[in-house]
């Protein structure tokens, strides 16, 4: 039987200098920056955590080896947080003082083993070297911890290049979370995620990882930190457990990317709306829409209460949908800050989308406003209808963001409203509406139709569009309505026979 004879590191050589020993613990964060969430098209509304072994930790200039028989050894080139006072439920305000030092970490993985983990990453992050730090210091009393940049190369070609502002989650509130749990202890060491471009890395290639402070007195840096991947010549023996195994999704993500993998890319999102059908609806009245919805008993189909901010506009498109609700102190403490329902939603509506908010029809708050509005607008956002108000009205109509609204309202979303849920069953202007739903808005206001029927209606409210075009020429000809609208069999007669 083949065994492993690596040397192992030494226990009791401080990896840091004489300022730190091996941590007790390491804890990583799983997705915390906006890029990568974006890159992997998901968004955490909570971080979570996995734990990595001491023995991971490296110093420095040593090498990690791709252990045989595998292919996707990936880094991560992350802010590490160094506990400095023990901390024990400690608030989101105080957390930062308990972080001693900031330095440079490389969170290496190898996705052969991902698989089998489920998440807890023991084996895919735990192996000898996979945690490089170093190889210096930062004093986190002399940084703004929103604005620490961390920067990885691989053979000297810049790969990441990201700041803490770009985080979802703020570094303190690591380090006040994880004090809910169990006490981070002097010397623990926190991992606070890696942004986009984490990508594979074979023999031969340098990884240097660098974090600092550059708008900060004196530029403080941890300086390059720097790794060497080596082959490993001993296999994994598949008679003990788990073994290697890869797939196109563990490659596309491994990679950073489906084309970097070499796979064929996947598949774009289709809009449920074809491009036939969309410019139908934008053919297609909104008043007609809802008389063919009546004749077919959906009543309820009208967005009460809103008009638009821009005259003369016209939206089509598929509904996004975000729940408000009313507002409570210790709710809005849970749901109303960080990365909110709100937030996640206008970071994810697709081009094509409208974003439906339920605001219980209460005009007297904003429930949107200009930096929400451009990023509507920068995701390709078909527009937002809310029964509440909106705040920076001008500006958002500046942007050119279509908005259905009851209006203009200065004030945040916190006096009313509590954002609570996306992508659920909402009701919006007493209309009910579910993700999917198609909602179409011109100047006599909004309606929601359901993709079931959305083919038939817009054909037959066109067809409609036709005649009463037709009828309406003969009232101009001086022909009295009666009779004419709606026709009898006579003007019937005469309409068919027009139409050829």
């Amino acid at each position: 039987m083949n065994r492993r004879k690596e040397a192992l590191p030494v226990t009791d050589q401080p990896i840091l200098g004489s300022q730190v020993a091996r941590p007790g613990k390491i804890i990583a964060i799983h997705l915390s920056y906006a890029s990568r969430a974006d890159q992997r098209g998901r968004r955490p509304t909570q971080p979570s955590y996995f734990f990595k072994v001491a023995s991971s930790v490296a110093a420095s200039g040593g090498t990690v080896e791709r252990p045989a028989g595998t292919e996707l050894l990936a880094f991560e080139g992350e802010i590490a947080l160094v506990i400095g006072e023990p901390a024990r439920n400690v608030s989101l305000e105080d957390a930062w003082s308990h972080v001693a030092s900031v330095t440079a970490a490389n969170d290496l993985g190898l996705y052969d083993l991902r698989a089998a983990d489920k998440g807890s990453n023991v084996r895919s992050k735990g192996g000898d070297g996979y945690t490089p730090l170093g190889p210096d210091l930062i004093d986190a009393r002399a940084v703004d911890p929103y604005d620490i940049r961390v920067r990885t190369w691989v053979n000297g070609e810049l790969r990441q290049d990201d700041d803490s502002s770009g985080l979802i989650f703020p570094l303190a509130q690591f380090v006040a979370d994880l004090s809910q749990h169990f006490t981070l202890e002097t010397g623990d060491v926190i991992l606070t995620g890696t942004p986009a471009g984490s990508s594979v890395i074979v023999p031969g290639d340098v990884v240097e990882v660098e974090v600092d402070a550059p708008n900060a007195p004196s530029a403080p840096t941890s300086g390059r930190l720097v790794t060497t991947v080596v082959q490993g010549s001993v296999a994994f023996d598949r008679t003990l457990g788990s073994m290697p195994a890869v797939d196109d999704l563990q490659r596309t993500e491994a990679w950073g990317s489906a084309e970097a993998a070499g796979l064929e890319p996947a598949p774009a999102k289709t809009n449920a709306l074809s491009a036939e059908l969309r410019a139908k609806l934008e053919k297609a009245p909104t008043a007609g829409l809802s008389a063919q919805l009546r004749k077919r008993g959906h009543h309820q189909c009208f967005i009460d209460g809103v008009s638009a901010n821009l005259p003369g506009t016209k939206i089509v498109g598929t509904a996004r949908t975000l729940s408000f609700i009313p507002a409570r102190e210790d709710l809005f403490k849970t749901h109303g800050g960080g990365y909110n329902a709100q937030k996640r939603l206008f970071d994810a509506v697709d081009e094509g989308e409208i974003i439906v908010i339920e605001a219980r029809g209460d005009a007297t708050t904003g429930t949107l406003g200009d930096i929400l509005a451009l990023r509507a607008t920068a995701r390709g956002a078909a527009g937002v209808v809310t029964d509440g108000g909106v705040r920076d009205f001008d500006e958002v109509a500046r942007i050119g963001l279509p908005v259905f609204s009851q209006g203009a309202h200065p004030s945040v979303l916190g006096r009313k409203h509590v954002p609570w849920d996306l992508d659920v069953t909402i009701a919006c202007g007493g209309a009910a509406v579910q993700p999917g739903d198609v909602i179409v808005g011109d100047g006599d206001g909004v309606i929601v139709i359901p993709p079931s029927l959305v083919e038939e209606v817009v054909d037959a409210t066109l067809a409609q569009e036709d005649e009463d075009s037709w009828i309406a020429v003969q009232v101009e000809a001086g022909h009295p309505v009666d009779g004419l609208f709606p026709m009898n069999a006579e003007w019937r007669a005469k309409y068919e026979a027009s139409r050829g």
